[in-house]
């Protein structure tokens, strides 16, 4: 696959499941700007061809600005990776309006400006994909979790009605769901989940680890190599899909 002159934007690029989507486009020839809100983590993992930029997703007038200022750098959006996202269980009961706008502000409104600003640029060319990284949550409610799951169903309404607007044009618009992935997120639920139960932190990771099909932990670069196909040649018919990474069928 040869990406050579297409510009790709990935929110929350500097770690975990943006960064290997990052590393592996930048390896076919991208050039790739990734964001996130700390900029010495992006320094971090930046190269020639990987730019970081700070940006709150939940700020409209940053996600304007800098997403403008990538295309004005490396040309217009062609890869549209929105993955920014927070990932924290509450129960319903228990869940202020404060948490709920903040899962909200981050993960769904995130997605829809970082896909509205992006389609800026990309509605000029000839060639685009847009990835939202949505969960099996996305699919199929969790207990504890509800308001997470919400921010990810609304993720994918948002893809399919996408899909649907631009239909027969060269821009196609699918999400990911990927189970438990082993990324730090994991790890600090592994915490919350330890003391929210009273359990071990090794009786709280498996607790994640056996809700996927295969009894183990996804890899990121398991999920990279599913944004890599949605974006590879022939992949035009694929549209409006939500492609799940779980071990097997949930």
């Amino acid at each position: 696959m040869d990406l050579t002159g297409k510009h790709a934007l990935i929110t929350g690029g500097g770690t975990g499941i943006g960064l290997a989507i990052a590393q592996d486009l930048a390896a076919k020839g991208a050039r790739v700007t990734i964001t996130g809100r700390r900029q010495e983590v992006l320094d971090e993992v930046s190269t020639d061809h990987i730019t970081g930029i700070a940006m709150d997703v939940r700020n409209e007038d940053e996600v304007v600005a800098t997403i403008a200022a990538a295309v004005k750098a490396r040309g217009p959006v062609q890869i549209c990776v929105a993955n920014a996202g927070i990932a924290t269980g509450k129960a319903l009961h228990k869940t202020d309006m404060a948490f709920w706008r903040d899962m909200m502000a981050t993960n769904l409104d995130g997605a829809f400006l970082t896909i509205r600003e992006s389609l800026q640029s990309m509605r000029q060319t000839d060639w685009g994909r847009v990835i939202a990284i949505s969960s099996m949550a996305g699919l199929r409610g969790l207990p504890g979790a509800a308001c997470y799951s919400a921010s990810k169903h609304g993720m994918i309404g948002l893809v399919r009605s996408l899909s649907e607007e631009y239909i027969g044009q060269p821009l196609t618009f699918n999400s990911i769901c990927p189970g438990y992935v082993d990324t730090p997120i994991v790890t600090r639920n592994t915490a919350s989940i330890a003391q929210r139960a009273g359990l071990s932190e090794e009786k709280a990771r498996d607790i994640m680890v056996n809700s996927n099909r295969h009894k183990r932990l996804i890899t990121p670069a398991e999920v990279a190599a599913a944004a890599a196909w949605l974006v590879g040649s022939n992949s035009g018919s694929i549209n409006g899909q939500s492609i799940e990474i779980a071990g097997g069928q949930m």
